[in-house]
């Protein structure tokens, strides 16, 4: 059966491989030889551009591909009032099958009250929206727990916030505000992006949050608890996605595990309309765990992996959603991507054909599924 409203049956997570004009002129702005009208400019004929390969494809819904951002996350955690940036960078360490690379992310403090002065990537989305013809614009932010979860109780200032109560209380309520001016805009496809939900499934990351004084066996309930005060008063009309991965930068993942530990809570409790799950390799475990997810939510299995430019097998894809559907009925799945193709803006390890062959084989694979 064909679906009208996200997720749809062939959707993607949202980012997308930059160009190499627009990495050039990135490189360019940041470096003080264009000016920031130059930049929007090439950022624009981008996205036009991009948005006009995902309508020919087929797909239902279109993104920017994030063009503007340098990462899938801290463009918009750094625009939150009360967010600065932190001197020093993080260390995270991320693996793959030829060994390991360190990813240092500008670190963050939050040194005021938090808050949304002005609507975070309204500007963006309006231009999105002005280009889509066939497709639902799609507009793709970090969740709340990745504010808490990029540097945890030690980068909340003390002074502004004695204690985590009122924290959570002024992170929600600025959640909240910026997704009700986003479906004042005409947002109607919003999706949470949140890695932290993916991690705490590995045991190595539960004992990372430990070590820094968290509760890691309850730390996933905390954040789908305050994900849902986020979306409390959401506007109506406007459905709302996550995306749950362990780690995309440079083709390589940070952690690993099953959806086990999370899947109860997660499925059960989460309000959101779907879930889009990372599925493309033995990293994710298997689909037991979609026992949990009841009636009316949907599945977006991420079984074509963004990692490698090898276009996968439509027979595979069919098999796979047939297992799935063991667990979870098949009219409540769909298929993407298991994450994005340029979580920053450096780009997983494919060509921009590869990307779009990828895509247009999820949207074909999904026609014969579902009709």
């Amino acid at each position: 059966m064909i679906r009208t409203t996200p997720p749809f049956r062939a959707d993607h997570v949202g980012s997308l491989l930059r160009s190499p004009e627009l990495l050039r002129a990135r490189e360019d702005f940041a470096a003080d030889r264009i000016p920031v009208e130059e930049l929007r400019g090439v950022e624009d004929d981008a996205i036009r551009e991009v948005v006009r390969m995902q309508e020919e494809v087929g797909l239902q819904a279109a993104t920017d591909g994030e063009f503007r951002r340098a990462s899938w996350h801290m463009d918009f955690i750094y625009q939150l009032d009360g967010i600065s940036k932190a001197p020093g960078d993080l260390k995270v360490e991320f693996r793959n099958k030829e060994g390991t690379i360190e990813f240092t992310p500008a670190a963050l403090h939050i040194d005021g009250k938090l808050g949304v002065s002005e609507t975070i990537f309204g500007a963006d989305f309006e231009y999105l929206k002005s280009l889509t013809t066939t497709a639902t614009p799609k507009l793709t932010i970090p969740s709340p727990s990745m504010v808490h979860y990029r540097g945890g109780r030690a980068a909340i200032d003390e002074d502004v916030y004695p204690d985590l109560d009122a924290f959570w209380d002024d992170l929600t309520a600025a959640y909240s505000e910026e997704v009700w001016r986003l479906g004042e805009i005409g947002c109607t496809y919003l999706q949470f992006d949140d890695t932290s939900l993916a991690y705490l499934n590995d045991p190595r990351q539960r004992e990372h949050i430990a070590s820094l004084g968290g509760d890691a066996e309850h730390q996933h309930e905390t954040y789908i608890r305050n994900i849902n005060r986020a979306l409390s008063g959401r506007p109506e009309g406007i459905s709302i996605t996550t995306h749950m991965c362990r780690g995309n930068f440079r083709s390589s993942w940070a952690a690993e595990g099953g959806y086990d530990f999370v899947a109860e809570a997660l499925f059960g409790e989460l309000d959101v309309d779907g879930f889009f799950l990372e599925y493309d390799d033995a990293r994710s475990g298997g689909f037991e765990p979609l026992r949990f997810v009841p009636e009316g939510k949907m599945v977006v299995l991420g079984l074509v992996t963004t990692k490698r430019g090898e276009l996968e097998s439509k027979d595979v894809l069919k098999r796979r959603i047939e297992e799935a559907s063991r667990f979870v009925d098949v009219d409540q799945l769909c298929l993407s991507p298991q994450c994005g193709f340029s979580s920053t803006s450096e780009g997983n390890d494919l060509t921009r054909d590869q990307q779009f062959d990828k895509l247009r084989l999820i949207v074909e694979t999904a026609q014969e599924v579902w009709g």
